[in-house]
């Protein structure tokens, strides 16, 4: 039992005495706050960072006297901060928060230190186990008294395993979060006057390297891929290579001649790129086929991805792709299927339309031909507004008794005796005239055979069931003004729910009249009306012969006249 209590006594303390402890190192700083006045020293081209004196975000400012004796500021930096130091970023800095306190930073060229060497302000470290990290300058200086900091917080308040003894610093084990600017800072003194010479480490952590050789997992083993004739074709290649130090990866692609293995071609590739995928290298290498022919179907193309450990191979062949043909039993359906329902749609969207065009063209045609409807008062509904124009030609005396040409149209000789001013008259005067007087149909007028006193709206109807067809002499006045209007809504919608009565539009001005907005709009009957029922056109300017034609058509789309 004594024998055991002295063994833990002797062996106790050698344990404490170990490097890779937690929480037993003696907090050590480079800077006490109680100094006023404090000297550091850098190495040109090397990394630096201002110090940090509290927790507080503090700010130092470079100050120079000038020749006057002024102050003159001049670069500045936040601690915490780390920069590439110059030469010209040596002078005196002061902390502008908190207590007076100035930095003295001296900047050193690298040809002044006689063992500067480039190599010991970098290093690699391996993730998972122990690494050491040496201050620059450590085979030429005294090493007694090193404070090391990773970034701005010094080693010592870190809660990890590490130490520091004789200017080195052990990590135990190392993490990926050891990838950092390591500080160590070395106090010296010369001329009576402390310094901290503070030299800068990058650290690199990476992953442990893997004696393997690179895995390809695109193309996944040995495929057949299907390819179009004459068409181009890109060849794909992803190889994963194991992380390693020294990294020269390299992936090819081979075409070997009738799947001869022995005879390979290196093919034409675009450039490699890499990356970083969890602690592996991606590299990625694509070969081009300009033009798939027969001949490149008899080939065997392989990707090979070979490291210092290894290497792995794929290969790829190319077939002729068969032109995807839909079954009868799957495309005939879907294609029918798509026939109709665009057919419903386009239906449902012009029903008014078609509706219209069958009843005003088609139906009544074939009507027309067989019997005639019931006898009826009128043979026309006349409709029109009066216009400025149209009121100068009332004074005109026009030839009663039926008076035609071979082909139908009016005698409009017999007009005041003169052709051409005859067809120069508004439509709205001539039109009466000729249809009752020359023609021989019974006409309605609405102001001159509708008694006065009644209802609007019940008068228009009950002539238009009067009546075997509606003309409409269409006209900016005729369709700014709500009763002509009516008139014509009340035309079609007899039209659809009896096709008993004809419909003829006659526009005196399509294009003037197609640009006018009337207040309140046109209603949507209307406006889908006008595109589909039968019209004509007529211009109080057009030539005698055009005008002749214009009533030779009026003649063919009147309805027969009863005897």
């Amino acid at each position: 039992m004594q024998m055991g209590y002295a063994l833990f006594f002797v062996l106790f303390p050698i344990f404490l005495k170990g490097c890779c402890v937690r929480n037993h190192q003696k907090k050590k700083t480079g800077l006490k706050q109680t100094t006023l006045h404090q000297h550091y020293r850098a190495v040109e081209g090397e990394i630096f960072m201002m110090p940090c004196i509290s927790s507080v975000n503090e700010h130092w400012e470079q100050t120079r006297t000038r020749e006057d004796g002024e102050d003159d500021k001049g670069s500045s930096f936040g601690c915490g901060k780390a920069f590439l130091v110059e030469v010209t970023h040596s002078g005196n800095y002061t902390r502008r928060t908190g207590s007076p306190l100035t930095i003295h930073l001296q900047v050193l060229e690298k040809n002044s230190i006689g063992c500067f060497q480039p190599e010991e302000s970098s290093a690699i470290l391996v993730t998972g186990v122990g690494g050491k990290i040496l201050c620059p300058g450590h085979n030429c200086s005294d090493n007694s008294n090193v404070v090391w900091y990773k970034g701005k917080k010094a080693m010592s308040e870190c809660r990890r395993k590490s130490c520091e003894e004789g200017g080195l610093l052990k990590l135990c084990p190392v993490s990926n979060h050891d990838t950092e600017v390591f500080f160590c800072d070395r106090q010296i003194r010369e001329q009576g006057l402390s310094w901290i010479f503070r030299r800068a480490v990058n650290v690199t952590a990476i992953p442990a390297p893997k004696s393997e050789p690179p895995s390809i997992r695109c193309p996944d083993g040995n495929i057949t891929v299907e390819v179009e004739l004459g068409r181009p074709h890109t060849l794909m290649c992803k190889a994963y290579f194991p992380y390693e130090i020294k990294f020269s990866p390299k992936v090819w692609w081979h075409i070997n001649d009738g799947g001869n293995m022995e005879n390979m071609t290196l093919l034409h590739m675009k450039n490699e790129y890499n990356r970083v995928i969890h602690e592996e290298y991606e590299v990625v290498r694509r070969a081009i086929i300009e033009e798939v022919t027969p001949q490149y179907l008899n080939h065997t193309y392989t990707c090979r991805a070979s490291n210092s450990f290894g290497s792995s191979s794929v290969t790829v062949k190319l077939k002729r792709r068969n032109k995807v043909k839909w079954p009868c039993l799957v495309g005939y359906p879907v294609a029918s299927f798509l026939l109709v329902a665009g057919l419903g749609i386009i239906l449902h969207v012009k029903w008014l339309e078609l509706k219209l065009i069958y009843r005003s063209h088609l139906y009544y045609g074939k009507r027309d031909g067989a019997h005639l409807p019931v006898e009826k008062e009128f043979d026309v509904f006349l409709s029109y507004v009066w216009s400025p124009s149209s009121v100068e030609g009332l004074s005109l005396s026009f030839t009663s008794g039926p008076c035609n040409d071979k082909e139908g149209a009016p005698c409009l000789s017999s007009i005041n005796h003169d052709e051409g001013k005859a067809t120069c008259r508004s439509l709205e005067v001539l039109l009466p005239h000729v249809l009752e007087n020359q023609w021989g149909y019974r006409l309605c007028l609405l102001e001159r055979d509708i008694l006065p006193g009644g209802a609007y709206t019940n008068d228009v109807v009950l002539a238009l069931k009067r009546s075997r067809m509606l003309i409409c002499v269409l006209s900016a006045d005729y369709l700014s003004n709500s009763d002509a209007v009516f008139v014509l809504e009340s035309g079609i919608q007899a039209l659809l729910q009896k096709p008993s009565l004809k419909l003829l539009l006659i526009w005196t001005n399509r294009a003037s009249a197609s640009r006018i907005r009337p207040e309140p709009p046109l209603p949507t009957l209307v406006h889908r009306a006008l595109k589909v029922l039968p019209s004509l056109d007529w211009s109080t300017n057009q030539p005698a012969g055009t005008a002749r034609k214009f009533w030779r058509s009026l003649k063919k789309a009147m309805v027969k006249r009863r005897e």
